[in-house]
């Protein structure tokens, strides 16, 4: 249920200490959350709302808890995995966050899910000094160490993602005119930041956007508008819900723009199938996790660990949604930060792991993608590899690449 805790564990391990911000912050003879039995972590996702779609990670993270529990868990102590409903609300956001920090009095926040979301709570987290670790959200502002040095991301930034698409964009037509719809917040922001990173000075001139809220119904009049611009190409930059409305409206009114989705709704559980499969057939995203459909991983080690995990912790739920791939390499990551604390969980120590992961190897990321965090580098991951949707699964093609930081 969406505001039950969920009781679990995990595991621990070593050190290293490079100089930032956090650093400053006076460690206290106790930390928040930690007892000699267990470890509080925090958590808010959408349970419910426009975005629900996204609940199978906390839910995926929970079970991932348990299993390590049952392995002996984190140095001997017990994880207590907080998982709360915001509806993907920032007020409830701030509500939960504050009732987690300040009541159920977690050591740190982990994965908190949604752009919107975490904007409303960063100022926050930041000002109590509570690690915010591995936000579920690709804004590209997660990397702002200076501002912001108690939040890291994880997955790759929007913004660079954008750049990614309107470099291939003009590869292959550099007269090409671009719609782009976008959701109208930091999420749907960032793209339309990195698009002009590329396209400069022509952005206002090739570029027509068109954007919507989160409590809209749908977006048909969106892509209606769009495709009356005369545009040869479309960035769908939105969650699953509105994503699938777009790839379905956009096949039915006849529009076959070189297309190009957000990797944050390509689940093929989530966005795909209740699209229609063969309404997406050429859509072009990047990816960076291995795709549970791909059968180039039927064989794979490191997905067949996570299917093991999946059949043992979660039987029943449905693996062709990658949401539970995403959730099980964030939680590895965790799982690495926790085990270099040693015995030292103090939120300075937290934090200072966190930010000190040297190549880093996750089983379910792409080949050649690796994690690497510094106190001046808070993207983790940086790489990603375009893909195209045949109608059955998603097909990589290309190089592993990174977009130009800006």
């Amino acid at each position: 249920m969406p505001n039950r805790r969920s009781l679990i564990a995990a595991a621990a391990g070593v050190a290293a200490a490079p100089l930032s911000p956090w650093r400053r912050a006076e460690a206290r003879s106790t930390t928040p959350g930690v007892t000699a039995t267990e470890i509080r972590i925090g958590n808010t996702n959408a349970y419910s709302g426009p975005a629900s779609a996204y609940a199978v990670i906390s839910r995926c993270h929970a079970a991932f808890f348990r299993m390590v529990n049952e392995q002996g868990g984190i140095g001997g102590r017990q994880i207590v995995f907080l998982s709360y409903d915001d509806g993907y609300s920032p007020p409830r956001a701030v509500e939960q966050v504050r009732r987690l920090v300040e009541q159920d009095g977690v050591a740190f926040l982990f994965n908190t899910l949604g752009t919107p979301s975490n904007s409303a709570i960063v100022r926050y987290v930041n000002q109590r000094r509570v690690p915010h670790l591995f936000v579920a959200s690709g804004a590209d502002k997660w990397g702002d160490y200076r501002q912001t040095p108690w939040t890291i991301g994880w997955q790759p930034s929007y913004r660079t993602e954008a750049q990614v698409y309107a470099k291939h964009m003009l590869d292959r037509n550099p007269d090409a005119r671009l719609a782009l719809l976008y959701q109208n917040d930091d999420f749907g922001k960032d793209y339309i930041a990195g698009v002009r990173d590329v396209l400069g000075d022509r952005f206002d001139r090739v570029v027509r956007a068109a954007s919507h809220e989160v409590t809209d119904a749908t977006v048909d009049s969106q892509v209606i508008s769009l495709q009356a611009s005369g545009a040869d190409a479309l960035l769908t930059a939105t969650t699953p819900k509105f994503a699938a409305q777009a790839i379905r409206k956009v096949h039915d009114i006849g529009w076959r723009p070189l297309h190009f989705l957000t990797s944050v709704s390509v689940s093929v559980a989530s966005v795909m199938q209740p699209a229609g499969p063969e309404k997406g057939i050429g859509i072009i995203t990047a990816a960076y996790n291995k795709d549970p459909t791909d059968p180039a991983w039927d064989n794979d080690p490191g997905m067949n660990e996570w299917r093991a995990f999946m059949r043992r912790h979660m039987p029943g739920a449905d693996t062709t949604d990658i949401n539970y791939v995403y959730a099980y390499g964030v939680a590895l990551t965790l799982m690495q930060v926790l085990r270099q604390c040693g015995t030292d969980f103090s939120r300075q120590n937290i934090m200072r792991q966190a930010t000190g992961l040297r190549d880093l190897e996750i089983p379910t990321l792409l080949p050649g993608i690796r994690i690497n965090t510094a106190p001046d580098n808070y993207h983790p991951i940086r790489q990603m590899q375009l893909q195209r949707w045949d109608g059955t699964t998603w097909r990589r093609f290309g190089e592993v690449i990174e977009g130009t930081r800006v």
